[in-house]
């Protein structure tokens, strides 16, 4: 099937793009995951801490607030250098995938910490305020109540967060991590070869797309 391709475009396939492929699926993965979880947590605490909050809290929602605005403000070119020393302590290393995840997860989980705070604060206080008079704990109302109400928001903001991580893979990628970065970077701009640019880049957009599509058909399905 692959009969039409050069010695060399196999084995630029079979050992580069493909590896690469696989290296940048693994930080979108691993970190999604880690930052989702990371971020609803924070993102709870946000709300349920802030004025008006089921815990109102100013001091830690100040504290919390701040944290999360600094990290935000960091580009994640920068944050990944910034990082280094943490990343090798977590991970072993500052280099390849694993140490990509570290930054790349906490850079995530800010934003969407902040998004997430922002779809439960969407929710009708006054509901809130009638699920407490009904006998329902904190812990009901956030997870049952506000949880629930604010899903469909949250997975928009979920699915933006994760087209932004797949982006931030890529940057990553021209500081060691690998990744269809690393080869639009050293295999496409630095040998001057815009077919591996224009592939790398392509092979971006499709990701987005289907991440896109499969993400608004979720939606629909919850809305409807």
């Amino acid at each position: 099937m692959l009969d039409f391709l050069s010695d060399y475009q196999l084995n630029f396939l079979d050992k580069i793009l493909l590896p690469a492929i696989k290296a940048t699926f693994e930080m979108l993965i691993y970190s999604t995951i880690l930052s989702v979880i990371f971020g609803f947590f924070v993102g709870v605490l946000l709300v349920i801490t802030n004025k008006g909050g089921i815990l109102e809290n100013r001091i830690v929602y100040r504290i919390l607030s701040f944290i999360v605005n600094v990290v935000r403000s960091f580009p994640v070119i920068i944050l990944i250098v910034f990082m280094l020393p943490v990343t090798k302590l977590i991970v072993g290393t500052s280099i390849g995938v694993a140490a990509a995840v570290v930054p790349l997860t906490v850079s995530a989980t800010a934003f969407i910490a902040k998004l997430i705070e922002s779809s439960l604060q969407e929710v009708d206080k006054e509901l809130v305020e009638a699920m407490h008079s009904f006998g329902l704990s904190d812990a009901q109302v956030i997870f049952k109540v506000m949880f629930s109400e604010a899903l469909p928001s949250m997975l928009s903001g979920v699915i933006i967060a994760t087209i932004s991580i797949l982006s931030a893979t890529a940057v990553a990628g021209a500081v060691g991590a690998g990744g269809l970065g690393s080869v639009a970077i050293t295999y496409g701009y630095q040998s001057f070869n815009d077919t591996v640019m224009y592939i790398t880049v392509g092979i971006l957009i499709i990701l987005v797309q289907v991440i896109q599509s499969v993400g608004d058909w979720v939606y629909r399905k919850m809305k409807s």
